[in-house]
């Protein structure tokens, strides 16, 4: 397979500003066409980048062209019915964060790309960041011990300001399933995966009333490790602020930018790689990353990263800060 025939579903800001200028521009993809419900969008995305064959129903445009893969880039709630379409016709998918709404439409998902054996990878672009790469390779040789705490937070506007987006029903939730899944999985990601223990989260709605607009959340892991995570439309800031500190039994680290300390005879020697990239140029090389391993792992290169059952234990943690905060309570996990 010398090119990708991609299709893209939803054209709203991240295909406009990631998917569609970063695949012209990669060798072995091709946009095949595109697909969007506003009609006015779809003629003015097609124009600019030279798409011909654009469809305002993605059923016609799945039913008509030879696609190879397929980039869902809608809301939320529409991820299932769509995925589940694509896989019938045996697309392989890149779903934008989060997959669905819940760990039920993630399981159908999951079972459908089983049962079809297509591939099914989830936009978690963070994994794909310089920095965050090379801070994971840091942490699997060992340098920083064992980690036992990280510490993360991402403080900034909302991702869309379409209506969708702050009703339950159509996004399944708020700055959780927006900022925190990102953090969350980012977290997971550095520790291996480790078994949940239990979940503490207090929710904030400051200026929305259906999803949380601020969350606080303490999640500990299995044997002795615990995750701080906070997420925020509202907190007030002069800038967005993202960090994320990772401390072990034998140093410690952290982001934005990146920073690199080793015990050693009883002091912290500075092991930070020279040279950084600034956060726009790590924005895009993360996304452009991204989108080099779907190819891949289309074109059967490389193996697939952050798969669609990755998914299932993310939502179920993430279904657990909503019932801590609803109860007041912490959530065990057996």
């Amino acid at each position: 397979m010398n090119q990708v025939k991609i299709g893209v579903i939803g054209l709203g800001s991240i295909a406009q500003l990631v998917h569609l200028p970063m695949l012209k521009k990669l060798n072995n993809a091709y946009i095949t066409a595109v697909s969007e419900v506003n009609k006015n969008r779809l003629l003015s995305v097609g124009e600019k980048f030279g798409i011909k064959n654009l469809y305002t129903n993605y059923e016609e445009m799945l039913e008509k062209e030879e696609l190879d893969a397929v980039i869902i880039a809608t809301p939320t709630d529409t991820h299932l019915p769509i995925a589940l379409a694509c896989i019938e016709k045996k697309k392989h998918l890149l779903v934008e964060k989060p997959i669905t709404r819940s760990i039920a439409e993630t399981q159908q998902i999951v079972d459908a790309a089983k049962k079809q054996n297509t591939k099914v990878m989830v936009g978690m672009n963070f994994r794909y960041r310089p920095d965050v790469m090379l801070l994971k390779s840091i942490i699997i040789s060992g340098d920083l011990g064992e980690i036992f705490y990280v510490k993360c937070g991402w403080l900034r506007k909302q991702s869309s300001e379409g209506q969708w987006f702050t009703k339950k029903d159509s996004s399944g939730g708020g700055v959780i399933l927006d900022l925190g899944i990102v953090l969350l999985d980012l977290s997971l990601w550095l520790l291996n995966f480790p078994e949940i223990a239990s979940v503490s989260t207090q929710n904030f709605f400051i200026n929305t009333s259906s999803v949380e607009d601020c969350s606080l959340s303490m999640i500990r892991c299995r044997p002795n490790a615990l995750i701080n995570l906070e997420t925020s439309w509202s907190l007030s800031s002069e800038k967005d602020t993202f960090y994320l500190d990772i401390y072990g039994t034998k140093g410690n680290a952290s982001l934005n930018p990146l920073r690199v300390f080793k015990k050693m005879n009883d002091q912290q020697i500075d092991m930070t790689p020279s040279g950084s990239d600034n956060y726009l140029s790590l924005f895009k090389k993360s996304y452009l990353n991204e989108l080099k391993h779907f190819l891949g792992a289309v074109q059967g290169v490389n193996p697939l990263f952050s798969p669609a059952e990755e998914s299932l234990p993310r939502m179920k943690i993430i279904a657990s800060m909503y019932q801590s905060a609803h109860e007041k309570k912490e959530i065990h996990f057996e």
